[in-house]
């Protein structure tokens, strides 16, 4: 059952993102060669402590992983889609990093991710990172009340179907906000006017998944899921509410 938000949930989902912002924003300006993931982790850790939040995702279980996740945030490098863990790898000129964090602010959950290249990347990547980033900002423009979740899916699938990219079908977005994971499944494709109806109150972590070759994926011996073919993968997320004003972003970055 999909749980909707009234505007009491707004306020505390508003305070929730803004903090989540800043972490990925701190984070980003990290993020250079010569960086162990683990100071990532340990960074993203000092903050949510500081500022009175806790991760979503320490811990915590997908049904998708065999074991909970021990850390603070995500750290998945090239053909590593999500769930990738804050090693000691150290990040060189070329590799792809995508970062994906959850926080928990007084019972608000907001969640979010996004792909930096770590300089000189390939053209191939950049185009890659950026089809991802906007495959996502058109997904966002179909959030209204009385839109589909399949209007989301297609608005994916068709800014995806102008390159060579493939969806990674098999990993998902989902409602978010009370819980980590909530209903509904978004799916990164679908068909126009599709699907279950957008309403207000509604709070989705919407969040597109690309791979440069194939869409298929396998877990690591980390609980990281990568593409079968090593090949680079992209990844943004943002938590989203509907409104009756339409799609307010709660991650801003």
């Amino acid at each position: 059952m999909v749980e909707l938000k009234n505007e009491k949930d707004l306020q505390g989902l508003r305070a929730s993102g803004k903090i989540l912002s800043r972490l990925l924003q701190i984070l980003k300006k990290e993020v250079k060669s010569g960086i162990e993931l683990k100071y990532l982790d340990e960074m993203a850790q000092k903050f949510l402590k500081e500022v009175g939040a806790t991760s979503a995702f320490l811990g915590y279980k997908p049904e998708a992983n065999s074991k909970p996740f021990p850390a603070t945030i995500c750290t998945s490098v090239n053909e590593q889609v999500v769930h990738g863990l804050p090693s000691d790898y150290i990040l060189k000129p070329g590799d792809i990093l995508k970062i994906d964090a959850g926080i928990n602010y007084q019972n608000y959950i907001t969640d979010a991710a996004l792909t930096i290249g770590i300089p000189p990347i390939s053209k191939t990547a950049k185009k890659l990172i950026k089809t991802t980033a906007l495959a996502l900002e058109k997904a966002i423009s179909q959030c209204w009340p009385e839109k589909r979740l399949g209007d989301i899916g297609w608005a994916i699938e068709s800014t995806i179907g102008k390159t060579n990219f493939k969806i990674i079908k098999s990993l998902t977005g989902h409602g978010v906000g009370f819980e980590l994971h909530e209903e509904p499944v978004v799916y990164n494709y679908g068909r126009p006017a599709t699907g279950l109806k957008l309403k207000q109150g509604m709070v989705l972590a919407i969040e597109p998944m690309l791979s440069v070759g194939s869409p298929d994926i396998k877990e690591c011996f980390d609980g990281s899921f990568a593409t079968k073919d090593k090949s680079l993968t992209s990844h943004f997320e943002k938590t989203v509410a509907i409104t009756s004003q339409g799609p307010e972003v709660l991650t801003k970055f």
